[in-house]
């Protein structure tokens, strides 16, 4: 239960996950402060290191309670040899990165480092922390623009080959179910440690034929060049969130359809494969991929 007036602060509330973990919270009562990000901040040129570590000092002199943190799922996975089960015990590798410098490798980098040493400030400082670490967020959304991560899981719908490699072994999560996570967690007491947060794990063949018989008069793929139609799911284990007593609420095909319902009614998709969008297309839509395309982290203080 909710005390009455109990006030949490949300930072990155303008973007996809925090303007929707903000309605949620209020929704249960609580007293929202919010935070948005500078947009002309480059999170790579300006390290994520730093930032974090100053929003934890914050939290230490404003005696917050407990700190919330979403993190990546680029802080799990990138390592030389793909596994086909990931937990909460993974950690990316940070040399491997450094060295190869594939595509989003700073990225990878920065939102490791971060996590790593926010870890260390809070046992340092005795901070009760938890982290949440999303894999591909799939939904509605309240922006007027699609969300990076909705470029790429409707790629097989827009043709945007370039991000078909993110979602050839998938694991997704819808967005409310991320958001009611993160206060399932940020309430529970029990709550210690990191969290994965991801209900499903499709590869790209499984995902482009739900979107088929759901939108017949899109022009999707049946093949994908230079990807196996036998390819193996990838899982990123979210028992642990679920062993506290969480629920995922939204199947795949939920996620999906309404990530796409959103994206026609904004006019940000056409209705068909033969029409064109209802307004502008969305110059977001041409961007370079990133490896794990989720929205930017957002957290939950009080």
């Amino acid at each position: 239960m909710v005390s009455e007036g109990e006030t949490v602060c949300v930072t990155g509330a303008s973007g996809f996950v925090g303007s929707w973990l903000v309605m949620r919270l209020l929704e249960r009562g609580y007293t929202v402060r919010a935070t948005v990000r500078d947009p002309g901040m480059n999170e790579v040129i300006k390290p994520t290191l730093a930032g974090m570590l100053d929003i934890m000092k914050a939290c230490l002199e404003a005696k917050v309670k407990r700190l919330v943190f979403t993190s990546s799922a680029g802080t799990v996975n990138v390592e030389p040899q793909t596994k086909f089960f990931y937990d909460e015990s993974c950690w990316s590798d940070i040399q491997f990165c450094r060295t190869v410098q594939m595509t989003g490798w700073m990225y990878f980098v920065s939102k490791t480092l971060a996590e790593q040493a926010a870890w260390k400030f809070a046992k340092e400082h005795n901070m009760d922390f938890i982290t949440v670490i999303p894999t591909l967020v799939i939904g509605p959304f309240i922006s007027p623009f699609m969300p990076p991560s909705l470029i790429t899981g409707l790629s097989p719908i827009t043709g945007n080959e370039g991000h078909y490699r993110i979602i050839a072994q998938g694991q997704f999560v819808h967005l409310d179910d991320l958001c009611e996570a993160h206060i399932f967690l940020y309430e529970n007491p029990k709550a210690e440690g990191r969290y994965i947060a991801s209900s499903h794990s499709a590869t790209i063949y499984e995902l482009a034929k739900i979107l088929r018989e759901k939108y017949p008069k899109y022009s999707i793929p049946i093949k994908f060049e230079g990807y196996d139609e036998n390819l193996q799911n990838v899982v990123f284990s979210s028992e642990k969130l679920k062993d506290l007593g969480f629920q995922y609420k939204y199947s795949l095909e939920d996620m999906f359809v309404e990530a796409v319902e959103t994206c026609r009614e904004k006019g940000l998709i056409p209705l068909s494969h033969e029409s064109k969008p209802n307004d502008r297309p969305n110059k977001k839509l041409e961007d370079k991929p990133t490896e794990k395309p989720e929205d930017k982290p957002n957290g939950v203080e009080a």
